[in-house]
């Protein structure tokens, strides 16, 4: 199983980054090939809704030439993608927002004269997310978000694992934290 993770945090060494490492190593030991591309590393701009991607149903057919091709290839070879994010605002950060507007597009052939096919349908997604709220209250309204783009898309939404950071003066990760991310990856490992 080779699975993909987007990764939306600015921070190398934050605590998205601290949830990931448990996370990717348990996907690992249960024998997934994982990737992990840092969003903020790469140039993704914004989509511009021109609809040039919507007129070749075969391929992405974004006119930018940004990393977002380079992604696009990465989506198409995985069998889960997994995005992992902080939330700002309630929502994930601006470099990963910008892609999943430019991969609903690219991937999803819906947009042009007529109705084409989604290219990405039938894959897997699911959350990690980080927030300084309870995440029923920080992380709910992303959530949602990706529940109803998966359902447009034709993805399978497996779920998502959300920690709290309870402030600047204290530290985030333990050994609880560790152990339900752990637990959620191999929750991940039985469903695909």
């Amino acid at each position: 199983m080779k699975v993909l993770v987007l990764m939306g945090s600015p921070r190398k060494d934050g605590n998205t980054a601290a949830l990931l490492a448990p996370f990717c190593e348990e996907l690992r030991a249960g024998g997934a090939e994982v990737e992990t591309i840092w969003l903020y590393d790469r140039d993704i701009r914004p989509c511009l809704a021109c609809r040039r991607c919507q007129e070749d149903w075969t391929v992405f057919g974004c006119g930018q030439r940004d990393d977002v091709q380079a992604v696009f290839d990465k989506v198409l070879e995985s069998d889960l993608i997994v995005l992992a994010t902080p939330i700002y605002a309630w929502y994930c950060t601006p470099p990963m927002k910008a892609l999943l507007d430019r991969l609903v597009y690219g991937m999803n052939k819906f947009y042009g004269r007529e109705k084409g096919p989604s290219l990405w349908q039938g894959k897997a997604m699911a959350l990690l997310m980080t927030c300084g709220y309870r995440p029923e209250k920080g992380c709910d309204l992303f959530e949602e978000g990706m529940r109803r783009y998966c359902k447009h898309s034709g993805l399978r939404y497996l779920g998502s694992h959300a920690e709290r950071h309870l402030g600047y003066d204290t530290v985030f990760m333990d050994a609880d934290k560790e152990a339900r991310t752990r637990a959620f990856a191999r929750e991940l490992l039985g469903t695909i």
